[in-house]
């Protein structure tokens, strides 16, 4: 929903004898006219002048008139459309506006209204989780299709976990040759049957991954959206398919035995950084996600090693130590230009004042997090796990457990009443997290997604004064119906 509709009296229909026209750039107007061949208003024959009568115009304009990075205006009467904004990512998100009506007209008539929009949260996301069953490249891109119709802007791409590696890094072939392999179909039966990983030519072999070439395609292909891309590489724990292929890596040294990375070993460090190094040449994002979560520690507290480590750096617990390796590892990419996202357990140990929580357990992680002056994401699982059953569990595919409706995601709240507004200041979004243990095919993850992910983008751009469930109800039933 929109932050300001006004209605007016009559209406404008688009015919084909309708003309376009911009100011953008002849290399931006291409860039336009390739999208909108694959939307409701196909083939767009831009004129050279502005259009006058039976016209739509897509403009940039001066900050002073259309204020905001994301924000446009939308003028509809009789005798056409004027589509303004500051900036592209402006003109971009009209545009989605424009399509969205255009999809719920008949005859490609719309009313004549004035809009002026502009987003609550500059992080509107939705994370996949492409480890534990691999999606293609050509899934990527239809969920990306899908983002930018309804206005999300980041795509948190979870590409390794315990259950598979999933991109391609040069200087360690054996993370997809192998650690993106494994000899059972379903998680289920790995995860039962000795968890154990394969080479990629072996006849049971299950997986996949993206290759450097597959990554830049998706990636560009995003930006063309104005999506960007935060990619997560998991760290310390969830770890189990490098240390199957790198066993030195863990406190063992042995394959198969530990989950977490060995924080006592400069090689752990090493093998880090030159795979950060591949990531931070892919993509461009401002962020890299490395995990953080669910480490169990367990065998840092009897490993010479990491003892060894925590006594020369005067760190008293595991929790010090993880905090250690990640303040590290943050150093690195802040040397490199990059900030990091970490899920809340990043907090546990001390929390650099640079770092992003995205606050999963609960919301107690990102009020934490704001009130020590960190930025934060709000996706707890109460309202954000999307892998959730969405009706009674019998009439359901398989799930991970528990019970979140349409209408619970959308009651979500992501700034809570405790926080002043400077520090309401600090909540960057919300975003729909989705993991696939459960979830096999496409089809499965669909049905996952949507309608809910509607609800958290509409909580995302939609100033909370505008949100009505009914309204947003009958709008969410219409959109996944078009």
């Amino acid at each position: 929903m929109p932050r300001s509709v006004e209605y007016h009296s009559g209406n404008f229909t688009i015919s084909p004898e309708t003309k376009f026209y911009t100011n953008l750039s002849a290399e931006s107007r291409q860039a336009l006219t390739d999208y909108l061949e694959g939307t409701s208003l196909g083939s767009v024959p831009f004129a050279e002048s502005a259009t006058g009568n039976n016209g739509i115009e897509l403009n940039l304009c001066d900050s002073s008139i259309v204020t905001g990075n994301e924000a446009y205006r939308i003028e509809i009467d009789k005798k056409g459309i004027r589509l303004s904004a500051s900036t592209e990512t402006g003109i971009f998100y009209g545009l989605q506006t424009l399509l969205q009506l255009l999809n719920n007209s008949d005859n490609k008539t719309l009313p004549a209204l004035t809009i002026n929009d502009s987003p609550r949260f500059p992080y509107r996301g939705l994370h996949l989780d492409v480890s534990r069953h691999f999606f293609d490249k050509e899934f990527v891109k239809k969920q990306l299709d899908a983002m930018a119709y309804f206005k999300m802007n980041r795509l948190h791409w979870h590409l390794t976990d315990g259950a598979g590696w999933r991109i391609e890094i040069k200087k360690y072939p054996r993370l997809t040759s192998f650690a993106a392999w494994r000899p059972f179909d379903k998680l289920n039966d790995w995860w039962v049957g000795g968890r154990t990983f394969c080479e990629q030519d072996d006849p049971r072999a299950v997986g996949g991954y993206y290759t450097q070439d597959d990554i830049r395609e998706v990636v560009a292909y995003a930006a063309e959206r104005h999506i960007t891309i935060i990619p997560e590489i998991e760290m310390p724990g969830h770890s189990e398919e490098v240390l199957a292929t790198y066993p030195e890596l863990s406190c063992s040294g042995k394959p198969y035995v530990n989950a977490d990375f060995c924080i006592g070993t400069e090689k752990t460090f090493e093998f880090l950084e030159n795979v950060l190094l591949e990531v931070i040449d892919l993509f461009p994002s401002e962020y890299i996600h490395i995990g953080g979560d669910e480490a169990s520690k367990s065998s840092w507290k009897t490993c010479p090693r990491c003892q060894k480590r925590m006594a020369d750096e005067h760190l008293n617990s595991v929790d010090e130590l993880q905090s250690y390796m990640i303040h590290r590892i943050e150093k690195f990419l802040n040397d490199h230009g990059r900030k990091i996202i970490g899920w809340d357990e990043i907090i546990e140990g001390g929390l650099s004042p640079t770092a992003t929580v995205m606050s999963w357990r609960g919301e107690e992680g990102g009020i934490k997090a704001v009130k020590a002056g960190n930025q934060a994401i709000m996706t707890p699982g109460k309202y954000c796990y999307l892998d959730a059953f969405q009706d009674a569990p019998n009439t359901q595919p398989m799930a991970i457990g528990g019970y979140l409706t349409l209408e619970k995601v959308y009651s979500f709240e992501p700034v809570p009443d405790s926080l002043s507004t400077k520090e309401a200041e600090l909540i960057l979004g919300v975003q729909g997290n989705v993991w696939t243990e459960h979830i096999p095919t496409p089809e499965h993850y669909e049905y996952m997604i949507y309608p809910r992910i509607l609800a958290l983008a509409e909580i995302g751009w939609s100033p909370s004064e505008v949100k009505k469930w009914d309204n947003f109800h009958t709008r969410a039933l219409q959109a996944v119906n078009i």
